[in-house]
């Protein structure tokens, strides 16, 4: 009995968990999912319905329209098939009670009333790609507004701005993933001289907010003339990376058996030689899983790359999005084009290679 009752507990525990992974998992997939089907709808249904229209749903559809006669005094209450209501309500919208929805069009000259009647409406079509045209080429875009207005402006480059970004992820990944993993190995491995307190003092650096470092490194950037260049961003990505990854590195690299790595000393393997033919190959699941947390972090950054790269031709995808907001911040559906461009390379990245994530995660914090 005590077996059965724990085993029906462990049931609706389990059953629970995955209750609220699914809750986490449709919360985060409605807005990409609502950002990509917006993305690709033409500017006028943008502005006109929500994204979830494009799904089978009931929407007032006109069916026809109402002229009233010019003996009609719109000035005051007006009745149309026994209902009445003021010029203010009828333009607000009145529901008859045959289901009918009239509503008056334009102002009173016009002595019109729209018809409408709820219909089952079916799945959008009319999806194209001249969204992602206007965000990437950086051509002349022409667009009707909200307000039925024709809207003609230069289009964002952002073609560019990605293999910017690509520019500066990637060599922002590498260099201090590779110079971690020396000094991982040096740390968790070789004897010298003050290797406790140098390795203390790279623990410590992980509670440095990079933000207090920002103003010091321009300056010298300045001086040097590395400000707005990509050596100076790469620079910078990897000192401020290269606090965690010689952690995480180390926690992993000092697990691995010491009777592997004493073999090879008495074979007479040099420490470069186990360090690439031994440490190295072991050790690429924790290096991966630091790559993909590395590479997603300086892909997304933006005050780094605001700081130091900064716009003109070697801005990044999140500068040239922020600009976007800043430039076109009323042309919203060109936001949603762009907002996926830039988190679509991240997303792949992610959802690829989640694993290795999840142990980058917890590499630093498990051990033995």
């Amino acid at each position: 009995m005590a077996a059965k009752s724990y085993k029906a507990q462990k049931g609706r525990s389990s059953l629970l968990v995955n209750l609220i992974l699914i809750v986490i998992c449709v919360i985060w997939l409605v807005p990409i999912l609502g950002i990509l089907i917006t993305s690709f709808r033409p500017s006028t249904d943008i502005f006109q319905s929500g994204w979830w229209t494009v799904f089978p749903h009931k929407q007032y559809v006109q069916s026809g329209e109402i002229i009233l006669p010019a003996d009609v005094d719109v000035s005051g209450p007006i009745t149309i098939d026994g209902v009445t209501h003021t010029f203010e309500e009828w333009r607000q919208g009145v529901t008859m009670p045959d289901g009918r929805y009239l509503e008056w069009f334009g102002n009173r000259r016009t002595r019109k009333l729209t018809v409408s009647a709820k219909e089952w409406v079916g799945f959008a079509t009319g999806f194209n790609l001249k969204n992602y045209e206007d965000v990437l080429t950086g051509k002349t875009i022409t667009y009707i507004d909200g307000n039925g207005q024709t809207i003609t402006r230069k289009g964002n480059d952002l073609s560019r701005a990605f293999l910017n970004s690509l520019a500066v992820a990637i060599p922002a990944t590498i260099i201090p993933i590779l110079i971690a993993a020396f000094a991982a190995f040096g740390f968790a491995w070789l004897n010298f001289p003050g290797r406790n307190i140098i390795f203390s003092v790279v623990v410590a650096l992980l509670v440095v907010p990079l933000q207090i470092a920002l103003i010091p490194i321009l300056q010298d950037y300045v001086k040097l003339g590395l400000n707005g260049t990509f050596l100076g961003i790469w620079l910078a990505h990897t000192g401020f990376g290269l606090p965690l990854a010689t952690y995480l590195l180390f926690n992993y690299i000092s697990t691995l058996p010491r009777e592997l790595l004493e073999s090879a000393y008495i074979d007479g393997a040099s420490n470069f030689t186990i360090f690439v033919r031994m440490i190295l190959p072991l050790s690429v699941p924790a290096l991966a899983s630091f790559a993909i947390f590395q590479f997603l972090w300086v892909w997304n950054d933006y005050l780094v790359a605001l700081v130091f790269l900064g716009g003109g031709e070697n801005q990044v995808v999140t500068y040239a999005v922020a600009s976007l907001v800043g430039e076109k911040g009323q042309d919203w559906h060109l936001m949603t084009a762009a907002a996926f461009v830039s988190m679509v390379l991240p997303l792949a990245v992610f959802l690829g290679l989640q694993k290795y994530f999840v142990r980058g995660m917890l590499a630093g914090s498990v051990k033995g």
